[in-house]
């Protein structure tokens, strides 16, 4: 049904499967994921204009600086990594699958976790995780490249970002618009049938607004209200 045509999607509608069908299905989709933002050049100064007091409106958090994969060190054979603390963490999977590639994963002990000064740095939630685990990626062994990271070198490109951006023009007013003007916020009605039948009785709402405001009059035509 969609063969040919255009589609323009948030991350909201990024998934391996959703990519699938526009792939095998002939739609020149561009569908942005979560880190689309941050690989744009554009965006590169964003982090200077974040709001740095607690109280200003949209501010975040101070980053803890978490440690990474990058901060642990290999053993060459692969049997453990060492710590940022110095501690040993051990593998205990040799095939790890995560975004289409092959990775080893590495595990501490409570012995070394439980008490470790730097847990706060380790741990995105101390208070439930008991102990690290960290994951080392190598790569795809050899499989065919996801669809995932085919829509991401699209969107990527200068032709991509144009494209996605005019979703904020098109898209964009119509939510705002069903949202404010018609007070449609959330579906009072039960099941996909109903709540399809309703979202398409707003949007035909929508639509003859848009008629009204902005279709073509016949010259010396009066409106009539």
């Amino acid at each position: 049904m969609l063969k040919g045509a255009g589609l323009l999607a948030d991350s909201g509608m990024h998934s391996e499967k959703n990519l699938e069908y526009l792939f095998e299905n002939g739609i020149d989709g561009f569908v942005a994921d979560t880190r689309f933002r941050k690989r744009d050049p554009r965006f590169a100064t964003a982090i200077r204009h974040r709001p740095t007091r607690p109280d200003a409106p949209w501010a975040r958090p101070k980053a803890r600086g978490l440690f990474t994969p990058k901060d642990f060190q290999l053993d060459s054979e692969q049997r453990f990594c060492i710590c940022p603390a110095g501690k040993r963490l051990y593998r205990n999977g040799a095939n790890v699958r995560g975004r289409g590639n092959l990775g080893v994963k590495f595990r501490g002990t409570k012995r070394d976790c439980v008490g470790c000064p730097m847990r706060s740095r380790c741990l995105r939630n101390p208070q439930k995780s008991a102990v690290r685990q960290v994951v080392f990626f190598r790569g795809g062994e050899g499989k065919s490249e996801t669809h995932t990271a085919r829509m991401r070198r699209k969107i990527d490109t200068d032709e991509g970002r144009h494209q996605y951006s005019k979703r904020l023009g098109i898209v964009e007013p119509v939510f705002a618009n069903i949202n404010s003007a018609h007070r449609l916020r959330r579906f009072s009605m039960r099941g996909r049938d109903k709540v399809n039948t309703q979202w398409q009785l707003f949007c035909l709402v929508h639509n003859i607004g848009k008629i009204q405001r902005y279709g073509k009059r016949r010259r010396g035509s009066r409106s009539v209200h």
